[in-house]
């Protein structure tokens, strides 16, 4: 049995969805035993009824079941009217959602229109200005009944016609007053939700959907974990709406939303999905389908070693504690492996797509920031001197065979041969393990040897969960070993590929689990080598726990945008992609403004026709710019911090 404080899914080894109430939203009913239900939101001018109509239906035929569009005013809320009767009378029946932010009086309106509509408690009745303010419990409870004044005429107008809500946190747009007693927390989305909730309940209102999205997936998972275990505590079921706010574009949108969304599917969770990405929003269905889809089937998965009480903490991260062993493990960042055991290398030109180009008039190697650590070659020998930094892994067979064995290191398959070996390597040895080994008397001996580094592996379907569980195993023995995680996929193309290792290596990692990631392809062909590197460091970005590149928070565009997003952040991420380590926000409007920025160093706002405003943390240190100037004013600014230095082509 788990322990109930750290229950959040009905189980950590045995796949299964994690049953939510039904909600009613039109005929597309929501949670249950329905399936998961995607969605995306429309980038047009709501007041333009023609194009919002047509990108609705490009949403539509490319897998949308539900078409969220943004009410920011009265006018917007009034023309849903017009856009729903347009849709319906081409035969067209999706439900739309009306997504409302500051303005209380557009959601009572959009609430007769739309099937549902979803607002934000960090700023509908509430306020962000980044204050702090000591609230007594006195003063806190009238802002409560201030906020229930105005939440209310809503509830009941969505009681009277039917209409769904979703009360949406989002982790950088918390209000001052939840910031001020809970900070910015898991715990305070979470309770930033409840708050409204009750009120709902209150009016016997449950027509209810929730989502605790962030930019951070480890915050995002956090929240929703807690999220699940808070509801039982008060006895509520409410459906999930999951995804990953500010997810960015192209593949970096991409892994990132698959780390947070695929390891809440993993273990059950959420009813419908959105992947925010920068990019037109039929391009987001897609991938939100190819994540779901991996799940159909998953309850069929070979048994995993059931656990009771985990021994780790879910809603906080903490790394599991190993000994470092050469520069693998302890504090060090997670390591890249790359295979090249098809076919060896025979020049230096081999290692170009991992990150090393040899120069052979200055003999000297350019090594960029996304260059891996360790090559398996199996039993091949290099025919040339690797540069320094990449060290080479070899068959045990063939490493027996060097004549300095110093200059590889051994791959053990199995523990029993690592036990029954006479010569091995006195400075570091890969032994590959499986679930099924910790069970073997060969494992055992194998306990916390200094010279040892685990490559784990796994052929179960619930592929990350039965790695999940051997983690708990290590931990719970008080093994400390460096573990490897490697995975093995075949009949994927790259996008499938993608996602699905973001989820399986991103869904540990998040949670502390790893020194390093393997990840091979069936077809191992130099073109697939640099993707396959390039998707490794992608995920450990997004899992934040190894920095190799810039990292940009761009909110996928909707009708308040007041300029091309996927313009801008192109652009941004052309001039400034190599700045390792520095976070820069690109938010189309205010609302998406310095809150959903959350932690970024540097935020690019819209604030008006051709006018942007720039940030420095949350402080505005440029105001209403001509945007024609506007990225080179913000280079400006990251050059006067000292962050900025020039771009060396390797």
């Amino acid at each position: 049995m788990v322990n109930r404080i750290k229950k959040y899914c009905n189980s950590l080894t045995s796949y299964s969805r994690y049953k939510t109430r039904e909600v009613f939203i039109g005929d597309t009913p929501l949670g249950g035993r329905n399936p998961i239900r995607i969605q995306s939101m429309t980038t047009t001018n709501t007041m333009d009824t023609k194009a919002t109509v047509e990108q609705s239906i490009r949403m539509i035929e490319s897998g949308c079941e539900y078409i969220r569009i943004t009410a920011p005013s009265m006018n917007e809320a009034q023309n849903l009217a017009e856009i729903k009767k347009e849709l319906r009378r081409r035969g067209y029946t999706a439900p739309l959602i009306a997504d409302i932010h500051f303005t209380p009086n557009a959601a009572e309106t959009a609430a007769r229109i739309v099937e549902k509509v979803r607002i934000n408690p960090g700023n509908y009745a509430d306020k962000k200005k980044f204050q702090l303010i000591e609230y007594s419990d006195t003063e806190y409870d009238a802002e409560l009944e201030r906020i229930r004044e105005k939440f209310t005429p809503l509830v009941k107008i969505c009681k009277e016609y039917g209409t769904a809500m979703r009360i949406g946190t989002n982790h950088g747009s918390l209000s001052d007053r939840i910031m001020s007693r809970y900070g910015d927390t898991p715990g305070g989305m979470v309770e930033s939700a409840l708050e409204f909730i009750r009120i709902c309940e209150d009016l016997d209102y449950r027509n209810i959907v929730l989502s605790m999205k962030a930019s951070n997936p480890q915050v995002m998972v956090q929240a929703y974990r807690l999220l699940i275990r808070k509801m039982e505590t008060e006895g509520m079921n409410y459906p999930l709406h999951i995804g990953v706010t500010e997810a960015g574009d192209g593949e970096d949108g991409r892994i990132k939303s698959a780390v947070g969304i695929g390891t809440l599917l993993e273990d059950g969770i959420g009813d419908t999905v959105r992947v925010s990405l920068t990019e037109d929003p039929e391009f987001e269905a897609p991938v939100a389908i190819a994540l779901v889809n991996r799940y159909s089937a998953r309850d069929n998965h070979a048994p995993i070693m059931p656990i009771g009480d985990p021994p780790c903490d879910p809603f906080v991260y903490n790394r599991r504690e190993t000994f470092e062993t050469a520069g693998i493990g302890g504090t060090a960042v997670p390591k890249v492996f790359s295979d090249f055991s098809d076919c060896g290398l025979t020049n230096p030109s081999g290692l170009i797509p991992v990150g090393y180009n040899y120069n052979p008039d200055s003999d000297k190697w350019n090594i960029s920031e996304q260059a891996c650590d360790f090559i398996f070659t199996g039993n091949h020998v290099p025919g040339f001197t690797v540069p320094s930094p990449l060290k080479v892994i070899y068959n045990y067979s063939k490493w027996l065979e060097l004549e300095n064995k110093t200059e590889g290191f051994p791959y053990f398959a199995n523990p029993a041969l690592f036990q029954s070996a006479a010569v091995k390597s006195f400075i570091l040895n890969f032994v590959e393990i499986s679930p099924p080994d910790l069970a073997e008397d060969s494992f055992a001996s194998l306990k916390n040897d200094p010279a040892i580094v685990f490559i784990l592996t796994t052929t179960n379907l619930h592929a990350m969960a039965e790695q999940r569980r051997v983690f708990y195993e290590l931990i719970l023995r008080g093994i400390k070993n460096a573990v490897i995680i490697k995975r093995d996929y075949k009949d994927t193309g790259e996008e499938n590929f993608r996602l699905y290792g973001a989820t399986d290596a991103g869904g540990l990692l998040i949670d502390g689990f790893g020194d390093g990631i393997w990840l091979t392809a069936e077809n191992k062909k130099e073109k697939l080598k640099e993707f396959i590197n390039r998707t490794s460091f992608g995920i450990l970005q997004a899992t934040r726990t190894r920095i190799s590149k810039t990292e940009f928070i761009a909110c996928p565009s909707c009708g308040r945008t007041l300029f091309d997003l996927v313009e801008v952040t192109g652009k941004i991420r052309n001039r400034t992609g190599h700045l390792k380590g520095v976070k820069i926000a690109i938010m189309g409007c205010i609302v998406n403004g310095p809150g959903e920025m959350a932690d970024a160093d540097y935020g690019y706002v819209g604030s008006g026709p051709g006018r942007i405003t720039l940030y420095r943390g949350k402080e505005v240190v440029r105001r209403n710019i001509k945007s024609d100037d506007a990225v080179d004013q913000l280079i400006e600014i990251i050059k006067e911090d000292g962050n900025w230095f020039e771009f060396i082509e390797i």
